[in-house]
């Protein structure tokens, strides 16, 4: 979907100004070539004005599920429980949806194909995982094992459903905990902050059902920390990523830049990549 030189930029429209959202934001209203932020749904407007001045004036305020009113691109960033009904506003307009709570997907899997139904697309952009161009290569062959171990500081991993629900204690930890070890479906359900890379890989790859998922609460770590091994018939690689968290330390800094980048991918004359 390359912009033609003649072509009004792309309309973008940040659902949720949390940590991330507010920094791809702030690199929308820097200036990327082709691309124009020109609405927000927050919660606290004034709050989101404090931020950003430009709220409120050039960029518009507006509930969540009417972006796509106005929008060719829809970026959610939002809590789990707020996902499907934004998802679903963005498909059935016919809009580009970019997921950031990619876990979500793996819950909502009828999205696909209402997007098909509705000449929607989904796009999940690469967020704080390396090597999905790899998986993604490798999955046009034979993709004979995916397994993706994940360490965090506890910090970020507080809170989870499922630590919640087998009242798994973090607090004092000295020395690195195991806390899961099941698929990527199931990773994704018990931590729907936490793992969204998970997910991804796993779309990328082989599916949730068969992509292999460890986390640790890791005290020793101030990085949170992916690494994934694939087997597969044309290659065999294993690959680390070590994320520096956000103001939210259940994210990355890496997952703003990456989905500007995945933005600009979809204006620039040049894209490097799958």
């Amino acid at each position: 979907m390359t912009k033609k030189p003649d072509q009004m930029p792309l309309r973008v429209g940040l659902a949720g100004l949390g940590a991330v959202g507010l920094d791809v934001a702030k690199r929308l209203i820097a200036g990327v070539p082709g691309l124009s932020l020109v609405a927000v749904a927050v919660r606290d407007v004034e709050k989101a004005k404090r931020a950003l001045p430009q709220v409120g004036s050039t960029i518009a305020v507006c509930k969540a599920t009417e972006l796509a009113n106005d929008c060719d691109i829809v970026v959610e960033c939002l809590p789990p429980s707020l996902f499907r009904e934004v998802a679903i506003s963005a498909i059935d307009k016919g809009r580009i949806l970019m997921p950031l709570s990619v876990a979500q997907l793996l819950e909502n899997g009828d999205l696909i194909e209402r997007a098909k139904l509705k000449g929607a697309r989904i796009l999940v952009p690469t967020g704080a995982l390396i090597g999905l161009d790899a998986v993604r290569a490798a999955s046009e062959g034979t993709i004979h094992s995916v397994k993706m171990v994940t360490r965090k500081p506890p910090a970020g991993l507080e809170g989870a459903p499922y630590l919640v629900e087998h009242k798994i204690s973090l607090s004092g930890l000295k020395e690195p905990l195991k806390v899961f070890d099941g698929t990527a479906r199931e990773g994704a359900r018990g931590f729907p902050t936490n793992v969204n890379v998970a997910a991804a890989l796993s779309l990328a790859g082989i599916g949730p059902d068969r992509t292999q998922l460890e986390i640790w609460a890791d005290p020793n770590v101030t990085r949170n920390t992916h690494t994934i091994s694939v087997d597969a018939d044309t290659a065999r690689f294993t690959m680390t990523i070590e994320n520096i968290p956000s103001e939210n330390p259940r994210t990355g800094k890496s997952v703003a830049p990456s989905t500007v980048a995945a933005l600009r991918a979809l204006v620039s004359e040049l894209k490097v990549g799958t």
